[in-house]
């Protein structure tokens, strides 16, 4: 019986492996097996390479790595011995986890709830629900319900009072709408589903910002998307435009994915001179241009009578070019599961036709929650817009007021948790983002694979630079969200910091990271 379900192929592990190899060395020399094994242990654990995957043969792997092939027998001898590989002759070796280890996760995928009290998640980048408004909607939308359950309850395009108050929404924000540009998805990465399924079916090239969301990565790439990758501008300026135009001219991908307001992980936001010349040039290269709005409204630091940049959609003119992903899931609740597609109709006809293959359609409660959210006035105030115009003065729909909540919450936590890095994490580099959930932070010259290793086992979950990345980039980095506050982000700073400890004490003995002295 075969016990791997899926493959890693030589010339794949041997990109995904270069990323560690500056991290082999020390004061004294690591063997080249145990180097080896520990990056591949390191790649299990993170999750960017699977449990029960087939690795390549002894010879394939030192080929694709120029090095010997007892180097790589070794290798896979001690990954046995650690618990790391099974092996059956005939059937090759794959990867496992000793036995009492977690499915690894990468930092990502949200802990339950009643995990709080022995860990720190520094994974999910969501908020608490605002109260009292998403309770309220709620009530408002069982008020709602009864018309709707004497029908079947399927609406693959979404309700249509929720697909009327978002084009509202979007034609206050200045970019005119019809509830005919709508469809409600399951989230946004939902909506991301099913853009991809349209436009970029398996094989076909996808730009995507480097770094970028890394669910989204994931999603592509086991899509079989072709990723290419664009570098961000320094700093937090926002794209680089020249590289921009140079992969949309020579590379023509069908597809590009980027994050306009205040970018995950690195919180940078485009400027609208910027946004009006990447849509020129992906009409030009003929590319779909998917633009994720999820952080849209969280514009932390907005300097006196500066509004937020328009939507990427204002500047497409012909309305062809773009396609806008939106999501109540930062906004206001993740729970919601509530996103959205602004797109042009004849592009939501298509997306609404295949959906009747994929999911049917959101669920119905939500679908009213939000459109309470979006068109319930909770005092004076017109039509929603970015969600900053009344929420901060106690003005505006349940939506606005909900927004407010949200971001006087991030900027609390925001504070709290760069104030306790510079405390405990001097030697970490990160500048501080005028708005969104995340903070793009150096971790000196140690690696944020081996800090999100060691920490998850000191109490604190934060994913590393390289599953925001293409094969393996972005090493020297970890992403940290504005979701704690007070002694929690303080506590989470110091294991922070003592997992650092670990993994430097680990590299400068040449070695791993010592597990004797982690509890």
């Amino acid at each position: 019986m075969v016990q791997w379900t899926s493959a890693v192929g030589a010339s794949q592990l041997a990109r995904l492996l270069s990323s560690h190899r500056a991290e082999a060395g020390g004061t004294r020399r690591t063997p080249a097996y145990r180097a080896l094994a520990d990056g591949v242990r390191l790649l299990v654990l993170e999750g960017r390479v699977p449990v029960a995957a087939r690795l390549p043969a002894e010879r394939e792997l030192a080929a694709a790595l120029s090095v010997s092939r007892t180097t790589v027998a070794a290798a896979y001898e001690a990954l046995r011995g650690d618990g790391f590989l099974a092996s059956r002759r005939g059937a090759g070796s794959w990867t496992a986890l000793p036995a009492g280890n977690p499915l690894p996760s990468g930092g990502l995928a949200p802990l339950p709830p009643d995990a709080a009290g022995t860990m720190i998640d520094l994974g999910c980048a969501a908020l608490p629900a605002p109260e009292p408004w998403l309770t309220r909607a709620f009530q408002g939308a069982l008020a709602d319900l009864p018309p709707y359950a004497h029908t079947h309850g399927d609406y693959p395009a979404g309700l249509p009072v929720l697909r009327q108050a978002l084009a509202d929404r979007y034609t206050a924000r200045g970019v005119p709408t019809m509830p005919e540009q709508i469809m409600i998805t399951t989230g946004a990465m939902g909506a991301v589903v099913a853009i991809r399924a349209l436009f970029a079916p398996r094989g076909e090239r996808v730009a995507v910002e480097h770094p970028s969301y890394a669910n989204v990565l994931r999603l592509l790439s086991e899509a079989g998307a072709r990723l290419v990758p664009v570098a961000m501008g320094e700093g937090l300026t926002g794209w680089d435009l020249p590289a921009w135009r140079r992969v949309l001219r020579d590379a023509a991908p069908r597809m590009a994915y980027v994050i306009a307001d205040f970018h995950n992980p690195t919180g940078a936001l485009a400027g609208e001179e910027q946004r009006r010349e990447l849509v020129a040039a992906a009409r030009a290269a003929g590319t779909v241009l998917v633009a994720d709005e999820t952080m849209a409204g969280l514009d932390l630091d907005a300097p006196p009578g500066e509004p937020m940049p328009r939507p990427v959609a204002a500047f497409d003119a012909g309305g062809s070019t773009v396609v806008t992903v939106g999501s109540a899931s930062k906004a206001i609740w993740a729970g919601l599961r509530i996103g959205w597609i602004r797109a042009a109709p004849e592009t939501i006809r298509s997306l609404v036709a295949a959906r009747v293959y994929a999911d049917l359609g959101s669920p119905v409660l939500e679908q009213l929650a939000v459109a309470r959210l979006l068109t319930e006035s909770g005092g004076q105030g017109g039509a929603p817009g970015d969600g900053r115009e009344d929420g901060d003065s106690g003005r505006g729909s349940g939506w606005d007021r909900a927004m407010a909540v949200h971001r006087e919450r991030a900027r609390e936590n925001r504070a709290a948790l760069t104030e306790a890095l510079r405390e405990h994490l001097p030697d970490w580099g990160f500048t501080v983002p005028r708005g969104g959930l995340t903070l793009w932070a150096r971790t000196g010259d140690l690696s944020g694979s081996r800090i999100a290793e060691a920490g998850e086992r000191l109490g604190v979950r934060v994913p590393s630079g390289p599953r925001f990345g293409v094969d393996g980039a972005f090493e020297g980095y970890v992403r940290l969200p504005f979701t704690v506050s007070g002694p929690v982000a303080v506590e989470a700073a110091a294991r922070l910091a003592a997992a650092a400890r670990l993994v430097a004490d680990g590299r400068n003995a040449g070695g791993d990271i010592p597990r004797s002295s982690v509890a």
